[in-house]
């Protein structure tokens, strides 16, 4: 299965906007209690999420999993700092990347692959302003020409 495929629960949306994104890499997640649950039942948001080197490892940062609601006392912090699992070979390359400036580790994506989660990472550059606007251009452009060449087909 190739990666990013499987049960789509979150997508950032915000990051093709605000990023230009190079690179992606799988990642598992470390969960705790009752957060599986929480995040296949679709209760998650990946908006303001970004991924940290810290010591050698990665982590999530400002991903929110909504408390699951029959979890009572055994349920985790909504905003807590997870740990992303990835190859070692893997991090050491990110490490290098990121250093380059510009350069960040921004989650694209959250998903279900063969019962486990699944974050897509990815290496992405910061858009300036009109790069945005640049791309914003093109997108009404393509839809304009989707739009007539449906109009076309109808006649």
């Amino acid at each position: 299965m190739p990666k990013g495929a499987g049960k789509t629960i979150a997508q950032n949306k915000k990051a093709y906007h605000d990023y230009s994104v190079e690179d992606t890499y799988e990642a598992g997640i470390v969960l705790q209690g009752t957060e599986i649950k929480s995040i296949r039942n679709g209760r998650v948001n990946l908006k303001d999420s970004y991924a940290r080197i810290i010591n050698g490892e990665i982590f999530l940062i400002g991903m929110h999993v909504s408390p699951y609601e029959q979890g009572n006392r055994y349920n985790h912090d909504p905003l807590r700092t997870r740990k992303l699992l990835l190859h070692n070979k893997e991090i050491s390359k990110l490490i290098g990347l990121t250093k380059e400036s510009g350069y960040a580790l921004v989650p694209l994506k959250l998903y279900l692959k063969n019962g486990y989660a699944k974050v897509l990472v990815g290496l992405a550059k910061g858009k300036k302003k009109y790069d945005k606007r640049e791309d914003l251009k093109k997108k009404e452009a393509k839809r304009e020409v989707e739009r007539a060449f449906r109009e076309r087909q109808k006649m």
